[in-house]
């Protein structure tokens, strides 16, 4: 019958090597549960459904395919009725007792013993990673604007009534003239503040700049 094997990844440092396992002993598929279905586990739920007399399942440790005691006893309860073997390879366990000959009564009893504890460690990784991908994020590359772009928001914000500075800082420009320079050449009435628009030169300035 079908040799199946099932990974939580829960540590990707000896990912490969329980997968290599896996392979090596000849299962035909191989599922993986990603950390994000901890609590659900919908391709376990998959697997067990699937099941068939004969079958043979191998799991990576008892810890990693259930979430608890509750559920490792119904876990052995239906490969029991449909005389489905089970292969732990962390735990060492096999219950047809070929491949682990020197796993002792206990190291049954020590295992079942440190379950909770596992489970418990399992949960909080799961729940650490989970939270890691939501608070740390990769920041956003910042959106370059067309010059059409640019102009359009710095008039809204204008007539919308944004601060000056928040509008130059928007604008991106070095120089805030620039910022008059667009709003005179869309039209738009100048009335924030105590002038409207930037201070003209006096006459005799202009003069001087002429003859230079």
């Amino acid at each position: 019958m079908a040799k199946v094997g099932y990974i939580f990844r829960e540590n990707n440092d000896s990912f490969d090597r329980e997968m290599e396992w896996m392979q090596q002993y000849g299962c035909v598929q191989i599922i993986e549960e990603t950390f994000e279905h901890e609590t659900l586990r919908p391709m376990w739920k998959q697997l067990m459904s699937n099941l068939q007399r004969g079958d043979e399942i191998v799991v990576t440790k008892f810890s990693n395919a259930v979430r608890g005691l509750r559920e490792l006893a119904v876990f052995i309860e239906l490969c029991r009725i449909k005389i489905v073997r089970i292969i732990s390879i962390h735990d060492k366990i096999d219950t047809q007792g070929e491949l682990f000959p020197n796993t002792t009564i206990t190291d049954v009893l020590w295992l079942i013993g440190a379950f909770p504890e596992e489970i418990a460690a399992l949960r909080k990784y799961s729940a650490h990673i989970e939270k890691l991908r939501k608070n740390i994020k990769a920041p956003t590359t910042p959106q370059v604007l067309t010059k059409a772009q640019r102009d359009k928001v710095i008039v809204d914000m204008y007539i919308n009534g944004h601060s000056f500075d928040d509008i130059h800082a928007a604008s991106g420009f070095n120089s805030k003239s620039s910022i008059w320079r667009i709003l005179n050449k869309y039209n738009v009435k100048l009335d924030r503040g105590r002038s409207s628009g930037p201070r003209a030169k006096p006459k005799e300035d202009e003069a001087e700049e002429s003859d230079v």
